[in-house]
């Protein structure tokens, strides 16, 4: 199924909202303050995949770096200014992190129809958060564990938000250790033709020198146009592009992270219900409430 379970997500996190105290996220929230709201996040959020297909993978990408720094408070889009040093530069997100103008113009047509109405947004970034706190693409899996219990969000969390890797594409410099990295030990299919070898091969025909660290290779070489379990099924054969990827299956002990991997190459359903249930988790880190932060009227930079 292309995309959808993405696009819903986005849409769904993108239009939900804080009761006027906090509280939990509310879908439907703006029913009453801003009917439109989200019809116009949907629509908008449609138009820009069609447009652009990697830019579905690129918006959850953005969620997934708001929140992992100060929470999800939109930090990660305000720009350089000031006393404001951007999370934009910091090296997870810097020539990477992209989505920006999708977010700005889906702002403007919601402040157009109703002005200053909206979720709280924080009035910092975090430079040095969004350097510490993003698991790097070699990060091992109890690196990743930890990582994500300091947010609140478990090992079947992990799992199911790694998901994402089934759209986008990663940049060669993100991959580059896995080229040259021994054959995965525990994997579920016999590698008798290969495979392994010849996904490395692929690899480095790709990424063959510094000069093509920013060449793109997809996340999901199977279906990489496709919203789908095929992430998993590529875990299992040893096939994931990134080594942080990879940890879900050659270094899972204990068995549980595996089992749960080998749940949702064989049951897609399983994973689009536990993936959405993780994303609207994730949403709810450290959200802003009552006066907390403000409704900023750019994106891009706190109100004078």
């Amino acid at each position: 199924m292309k995309l959808w379970v993405s696009l819903i997500v986005v849409s769904a996190i993108t239009t939900t909202a804080l009761g006027d105290f906090g509280g939990a996220l509310v879908k439907g929230f703006y029913k009453e303050s801003c009917p439109l709201a989200e019809e116009i996040v949907k629509h908008n959020v449609e138009v820009a995949v069609l447009k652009d297909p990697r830019m579905a993978a690129s918006l959850l990408r953005l969620q997934f770096h708001d929140c992992f720094v100060l929470g999800c408070d939109a930090s990660v889009l305000l720009d350089t200014h000031g006393d404001i040093l951007s999370e934009k530069q910091a090296t997870p997100n810097v020539n990477s992190l992209r989505g920006f103008e999708v977010i700005d113009y889906i702002k403007y047509l919601l402040e157009e129809a109703c002005p200053l109405n909206r979720r709280r947004d924080s009035i910092k970034a975090s430079f040095a958060g969004a350097n510490q706190y993003i698991p790097a693409p070699n990060t091992s899996l109890e690196g990743l564990i930890i990582n994500f219990k300091q947010q609140g969000l478990d090992i079947q969390d992990l799992i199911a938000l790694s998901g994402a890797h089934t759209i986008g594409n990663a940049r060669c410099v993100s991959f580059k250790q896995r080229i040259n990295q021994p054959n995965m030990l525990q994997t579920f299919y016999v590698d008798e033709f290969k495979r392994h070898s010849t996904f490395r091969r692929i690899l480095r025909s790709q990424c063959k020198d510094s000069s093509r660290d920013n060449e793109l290779s997809p996340l999901d070489i199977q279906t990489p146009a496709y919203f789908d379990n095929h992430y998993y099924i590529n875990l299992l054969k040893g096939r994931g592009l990134l080594i942080s990827d990879n940890v879900l299956v050659s270094e899972d002990h204990e068995g549980e992270v595996f089992r749960k991997v080998w749940e949702y190459a064989v049951n897609q359903e399983l994973f689009f219900l536990d993936f959405v249930e993780s994303m609207l988790k994730m949403a709810n880190i450290n959200v802003l409430t009552g006066i907390e932060g403000e409704i900023r009227e750019s994106c891009r930079f706190v109100n004078i």
